[in-house]
């Protein structure tokens, strides 16, 4: 693996660890895509420190397990914009 890849893996995994981001967040502010943060944080991080691999595996757990409520809330939040926008023209 390469240096700076490894240095993204555990500057990623610290980023989550403090801050208990979610990919999308964290791609958002690494400006990289999604699968790249999922792959670092899921394969790479394995290899380049396991004992933060494995306090990052926990978080990601528990956002899967809370996903499909964040997907509700989303979706709530955008019908009452749309609703919204509706009223205001």
């Amino acid at each position: 693996m390469k240096p700076y890849i490894a240095s993204r893996t555990r500057e990623l995994g610290e980023y989550v660890l403090r801050t208990n981001e979610t990919i999308r967040a964290s791609a958002k502010k690494f400006h990289i895509s999604k699968s790249t943060v999922h792959y670092d944080l899921s394969v790479r991080l394995k290899k380049v420190d396991y004992d933060l691999y494995r306090k990052i595996k926990k978080i990601l757990e528990k956002h899967f397990e809370e996903k499909h409520i964040r997907g509700g809330e989303a979706t709530k939040l955008a019908k009452k914009a749309l609703k919204e926008k509706k009223q205001n023209n």
